[in-house]
């Protein structure tokens, strides 16, 4: 008989069977394998919240294959993922296995490395019931928010509604910063700019600014007459052909201050910077990102290593690194680029008050495994996610970045004019990984040589108006960072969140931008006059503090949900008697198409295959029609136009407007760009190649990078 290893998925089997060998059977629960019943609540809340779980729906024949397995077994470990979820597994089957749960069965392990695999065996421990709990306070909490909040949705809006306990606070956000960009007022202001100055002996000209007067104070320009009254002091005037400076006022240097400015690496990833980084340099939606960084977790083959986790476990908020990966990233900095790249002394990172501190940052298992030797096994998105993680980890590891930078200050009359640049003195991290957040670019270029007392040339100078913007519009990776630091949610569910309020049509994409729908505002619009607990930020946070104390022993889960609901039921039942019967209205996106049937304007509405136009006469006029998605391309068959699609599973394809007659359809992405040789529309294969489709033509080339 030999021992039995159960993990979640067949690819962390897969790893962890050729590392324990022979006498170890390894296999997958695949998931979660009891839940409560979808059709009901199943919680007896008048009986200390008890959940009543039961197998999910399809599992019964895995069910009974795992207790098969357990029964010709001599030793069974649970091997899920080492946090709150992998816990509650564990738990379930040894529930279902028939096991005690207070003896050592449990393994976890941050990395699935041979070495981490094999210590986990043979230090197992007992269930940690404070982690279970804090999981059934979690489950149970959201099942309760949403199996009674959710029907009242139906009543009040429409049917197919939810209501989440993170979900509908990241929907308010969304729904709030579209009411500031609405009520934001523009307000005018203008900058005044030296954008060419030459310095003595110097052909390449430099900008300056215009700061204030000569007293240092900033000065701010509000209007176009102000800017003129500056402008004219400064001895220009506006012609018809621009602005002409006189030059009878002199631009002299009066101060240079150089100085040397050093800045630090970033740290380690962790959930959500991870997403929030792999969003913007290499725009993976959240989901995208926690599949790739699971299967990097669970293990793939790799060349000349075998199966291998290759990053640790992805689900953390921790900036904790174990001193042994530590050392090996520092060999491996002080052997690729030299000692002068290694910091004076270790680097250590502080990680965020609340956070969760049982697993290390996000980093390479092997850190001397550099991306190129590993691109060959894996996937594109593998690969591209391995090298984020890999260049961020080594590079929070490596000596500082040195800039040299120059501040000038320039009088000219009664104003004072600043110029800044600077130039790269050591690259230290920088060579390895640079930020993409706006406020970690480095602005400014070299200046020429500059003393005190140059006289300047002033070959141009411009007012320029501008208008203050409003908020921007959240996008994944600021709506993640905005939860992050307001303590809602954990970053381990920010992905499921996001995915939640897509698919229930509150919130939509408009490029990378999250935008409310009308449902999302009208919603949001009822949840915050009749359940503002729910969808408060600081409260939804309280309850996330709650679920920690639970989770570390601090407080007693059945009385945390003894709190919540005894506010909740009430809250729920005064709402239903204030609202009576009243039903509130999903206002309509009108158009500007007008229906040939009757000769209303169409609105847009939601299907089952997605947005489409119809009538708003309905019943009277059931005219509908697709909404038209113009690509610039023309048909090679009939010269119709070509437009973008759906499938009915969703997936965009591109056809001619006179489909079914024409019949032109493909999944090539048309371009508006004209072939050279025949004038018909281009297309471009996943591959990249570019071809024109028309019959006899044959052009073809690569894409131009």
């Amino acid at each position: 008989m030999s021992n039995l290893v159960i993990v979640e998925s067949p690819a962390k089997a897969h790893t962890i069977k050729k590392y324990l060998g022979r006498g170890y059977t390894v296999v997958a629960s695949m998931g979660h394998v009891r839940d409560l019943p979808k059709s009901r609540m199943g919680v007896d809340i008048e009986n200390s919240f008890t959940p009543k779980y039961i197998p999910i729906r399809g599992k019964a024949p895995l069910i009974k294959s795992l207790k098969k397995e357990a029964r010709n077994s001599t030793k069974i470990f649970l091997a899920t993922d080492p946090d709150r979820e992998g816990e509650a597994i564990s738990w379930h089957l040894a529930n279902l296995l028939g096991l005690d749960e207070k003896t050592a069965l449990r393994v976890t392990f941050n990395e699935i490395t041979k070495t981490a695999v094999k210590d986990g065996i043979k230090n197992p421990r007992s269930i940690d019931l404070d982690l279970v709990n804090a999981y059934q306070a979690r489950r149970i909490l959201d099942r309760i928010v949403g199996y009674q909040l959710s029907p009242f949705l139906w009543k009040k809006i429409r049917p197919g509604l939810s209501a989440g306990r993170v979900q509908s606070v990241a929907v308010r956000l969304i729904v709030d910063r579209e009411d500031e960009i609405r009520a934001f007022v523009p307000e005018e202001y203008w900058t005044i700019d030296a954008s060419e100055l030459l310095a003595p002996g110097s052909k390449k000209p430099f900008p300056a600014h215009f700061h204030g007067g000569l007293d240092g104070k900033k000065v701010e320009i509000k209007s176009k007459e102000e800017a003129d009254a500056i402008l004219r002091a400064l001895g220009a005037t506006e012609t018809p052909e621009g602005i002409q400076v006189s030059g009878e006022v002199p631009f002299v240097v009066r101060t240079v201050k150089k100085s040397e400015r050093k800045k630090s690496p970033a740290p380690p990833f962790t959930t959500s910077t991870l997403q929030q980084e792999a969003s913007r340099r290499l725009g993976f939606q959240a989901r995208r990102t926690m599949r790739a960084a699971q299967e990097l977790y669970e293990g793939v083959d790799v060349k000349g290593y075998g199966a291998i986790g290759l990053i640790t476990y992805m689900r953390t908020d921790s900036l904790r690194i174990a001193a042994e990966a530590q050392q090996a990233a520092l060999a491996y900095v002080g052997e690729t680029f030299g000692r002068e790249y290694l910091p004076e002394k270790p680097r250590f990172y502080k990680s965020r008050a609340n956070a969760q501190d049982a697993h290390e940052a996000i980093r390479p298992t092997m850190p001397e495994l550099s991306p190129d030797q590993v691109k060959e096994s894996l996937t594109a998105d593998q690969y591209k996610l391995y090298k984020l993680i890999w260049e961020r980890f080594i590079a929070s590891q490596m000596a500082n970045k040195v800039l040299d930078t120059v501040g000038v200050d320039i009088t000219a009359g009664d104003c004072l004019f600043k110029a800044s640049g600077n130039t790269v003195k050591f690259k230290g991290f920088s060579i390895v990984y640079e930020m993409t957040t706006d406020e970690n670019k480095e602005s400014g270029k070299p200046l020429p040589v500059l003393n005190e007392g140059d006289e300047l040339q002033v070959q141009k100078l411009d007012g320029n108006q501008h208008f203050t913007q409003p908020p921007p519009r959240y996008t994944e990776a600021s709506l993640i960072k905005t939860l992050e630091e307001n303590g809602i949610g954990r970053p381990s569910t920010y992905a499921t969140t996001i995915t939640t309020i897509l698919a229930r049509l509150y919130v939509e994409r408009d490029g990378k931008q999250l935008v409310p729908t009308p449902l999302g505002e009208v919603t949001t619009k009822l949840m915050r006059e009749h359940f503002a607990d729910i969808v408060d930020v600081e409260f939804t946070a309280k309850m996330e503090n709650d679920l920690d104390k639970v989770e570390t022993g601090e407080e007693n889960w059945v009385q945390m949900l003894t709190d919540f609901y005894g506010g909740f039921d009430h809250t729920l039942k005064k709402a239903e008697e204030e609202l009576g019967d009243v039903h509130m209205k999903v206002p309509d996106e009108e158009t500007d198409i007008v229906c040939e049937l009757c000769g209303r304007k169409m609105v847009i509405k939601n299907g089952r295959y997605g947005k489409f136009l119809a009538c708003p006469g309905y019943p009277e006029c059931k005219n509908t029609k697709p909404i038209v998605q113009e690509t610039g391309a023309f048909c090679p068959l009939c010269g119709g136009r070509v437009l973008a699609k759906k499938s009915k599973s969703g997936k965009k394809y591109f056809g001619c407007e006179h489909n079914p007659t024409c019949g032109f359809m493909t999944w090539d992405t048309p371009l508006e760009e004209k072939c050279p040789q025949c004038g018909g529309s281009l297309f471009k294969k996943r591959g990249g190649q570019v071809y024109c489709a028309k019959e006899g033509c044959g052009y073809t080339r690569e894409e131009k990078k």
